[in-house]
């Protein structure tokens, strides 16, 4: 069974800093991109940021310059470092990843349980 695992979410006042983890187990035999994604009340589930096993990443225009994505390939983990954070990042915050599992040819997409994020003073 394959599990994305978060932690780090947490309560925090606007300007302060988290930092959001996600490690993968499961006979993995790849990881092709590592992502997170946030979903507010009432709002759609939106993408965050993504890093592909290369290093590339992407990131929602409304994060660029306050969150980075990086990752451990060799831990199967992915962080997102938020700073500067604003009361409207204040969402459940999930993780993502496309998985090639030992022993399957094709890849496929999984997510975690979710970890919330409260930006609030």
């Amino acid at each position: 069974q394959l599990q994305l695992v978060e932690s780090g979410g947490g309560l925090v006042q606007p300007g302060g800093s988290l930092r959001l983890s996600c490690a993968a187990s499961g006979n993995i035999f790849n990881i092709n991109v590592m992502g997170w994604y946030r979903q507010a009340p009432g709002k759609l589930r939106e993408m965050v940021a993504t890093i592909t096993g290369g290093g590339k990443t992407n990131s929602a225009d409304s994060v660029k310059g306050r969150f980075t994505i990086s990752r451990d390939n060799a831990k199967n983990t992915v962080y997102l470092q938020m700073n500067s954070l604003k009361p409207e990042d204040t969402a459940v915050y999930y993780c993502y990843a496309i998985v090639q599992r030992v022993g399957m040819l094709s890849s496929y997409a999984y997510w975690g349980q979710g970890t919330q994020v409260t930006v609030s003073s």
